[in-house]
């Protein structure tokens, strides 16, 4: 496993605990309808942390697993700056997080 792979997978499973420490991890999984959306982030149908739960992680964790081909760009930061603005030192940790991973799928 390439030092940048073993990196990604460890980011997503920081963001995943800090999604956990935050309460913002559900056990209930969302509608198929709401996990279908079209729009970027399913902004329409989840909320953020449910995208990056039901949607992100999943996908991320299976490109990896599977060696298929990874996004070239991400742009989790500052979607999740926006999301969360008005609780931006609450959740820092998580930024840290999504940043790196954004840093980390840029550097291919």
């Amino acid at each position: 496993m390439s030092p940048r792979i073993a990196a990604l997978a460890d980011q997503l499973l920081l963001i995943e605990r800090e999604l956990r420490l935050l309460g913002l991890w559900s056990p209930q999984a969302p509608a198929a309808e709401a996990l279908a959306s079209r729009e970027p982030f399913c902004v329409d149908t989840l909320p953020f942390e449910a995208w990056l739960q039901w949607l992100l992680l999943p996908r991320m964790k299976s490109l990896l697993e599977s060696g298929g081909s990874l996004p070239t760009a991400s742009g989790l930061l500052p979607m999740a700056e926006e999301v969360y603005k008005g609780r931006l030192g609450e959740v820092r940790a998580l930024l840290a997080a999504l940043g790196e991973f954004d840093r980390l799928i840029g550097s291919a």
